[in-house]
């Protein structure tokens, strides 16, 4: 693929995509400035950008969203999902087709724009999404560096030669850098209209939450649900565990290889397994408690990123749609005799 501008791109581009292979793609810059290194993979969302880039899960990766129309109804201060806004986990790059417009919702404190800036996330517009994605598509998900310098300047070869360079997310454990760094309780139920968000008083069980780059969101549904929620950090030892007394332990999801991840954190969910408590995982979760009982995992080609996913459940023959994030995935031909696909 050729370096490609798109015809309504300002003369002189203030962005820059550039892929491992060679590839330069021009568009208007917004967000933070400077660059960031990391894999490019598409989303096919229609809401919900704010949540998506502030999901842990997303470190080490450049978002591109196929919906058009990213950042019209603004940011707040409630719709993300990272745990310590300050440490910034999430994407750390975006891309999106149209030019953010002013915000316009009820609900809006804030332009994208100035969001991205404090988040540190460097974004792109005005470039041709559904060729990027098609591109994703055919050729899986590539190493890039996204770049924005205001006054147009850059080192093109210098871009090309860090896109080039960067190892990819094969073999990276990335939730050492996404998990808590100490144990909490959580309480926050889901956000209501009218009433934002509620407080869990009164709990009926106590659910231990493995951190490995939890979503606030998937904390707040246990809560709703009637559950003490505490969170520990991603290394915290199957002893320390257990001492909680929990009624369940849930592994959560998060970014990076979970082979690599799974290094410290199988022989911890081994050790868990023998015990009579259940346990269950989201997303990397999942991935390591199948690592946990003798499967594999392996990287995806392009991956499984958006709120429209269908999934039937084989125990009940129902198919739900749901959100997902992921970008390694479990073989399941490589599950032992006595473990079951659900």
């Amino acid at each position: 693929m050729a370096s490609t501008t798109a015809p309504w791109t300002l003369e002189k581009p203030t962005a820059l995509l550039v892929l491992a292979d060679g590839t330069v793609i021009q568009g208007r810059g917004l967000g933070a400035t400077g660059s960031a290194v990391a894999e490019v993979c598409f989303n096919t969302a229609l809401t919900g950008y704010e949540e998506i880039l502030t999901d842990p899960s997303y470190a080490g990766q450049i978002v591109t969203f196929t919906f058009p129309h990213i950042g019209n109804v603004g940011t707040n201060d409630e719709d993300i999902e990272d745990l310590t806004p300050l440490a910034r986990a999430g994407a750390v790059g975006a891309v999106f087709k149209a030019d953010v417009t002013n915000p316009s919702n009820y609900r809006a404190a804030g332009h994208l724009d100035q969001w991205l800036k404090k988040r540190g996330i460097v974004a792109l517009s005005g470039i041709d999404t559904r060729a990027l994605t098609a591109l994703i598509r055919e050729k899986g998900m590539p190493n890039a560096v996204i770049a924005h310098a205001p006054d147009g300047v850059f080192d093109i070869d210098d871009l090309k030669r860090r896109a080039a360079a960067w190892s990819g997310l094969i073999g990276l454990d990335l939730a050492k850098d996404v998990t808590s760094g100490q144990s909490s309780v959580w309480s926050e139920t889901p956000w209501a209209w009218r009433e934002g968000f509620g407080e869990q008083a009164h709990p009926v069980m106590h659910v231990v939450a493995v951190d490995y780059g939890v979503k606030r969101n998937i904390l707040r549904l246990l809560a709703g649900l009637g559950a003490k929620v505490t969170v520990v950090p991603a290394t915290t030892g199957a002893e320390e565990i257990l001492a909680m007394q929990p009624d369940g332990i849930f592994l959560s999801n998060g970014p990076g290889d979970p082979e690599a991840t799974g290094i410290y954190a199988v022989p911890v969910i081994q050790d868990l397994l023998k015990t009579e408590i259940p346990i269950f995982g989201i997303c990397l979760g999942h991935q390591m408690l199948a690592l946990a009982v003798g499967g594999r995992t392996a990287k995806m080609h392009q991956g499984h990123h958006g709120a429209n996913h269908p999934v039937k459940d084989h125990t009940t023959g129902k198919v739900e749609i749901v959100s997902m994030n992921h970008g390694f995935a479990v073989d399941a031909d490589s599950l032992p005799e006595g473990v079951e696909e659900t």
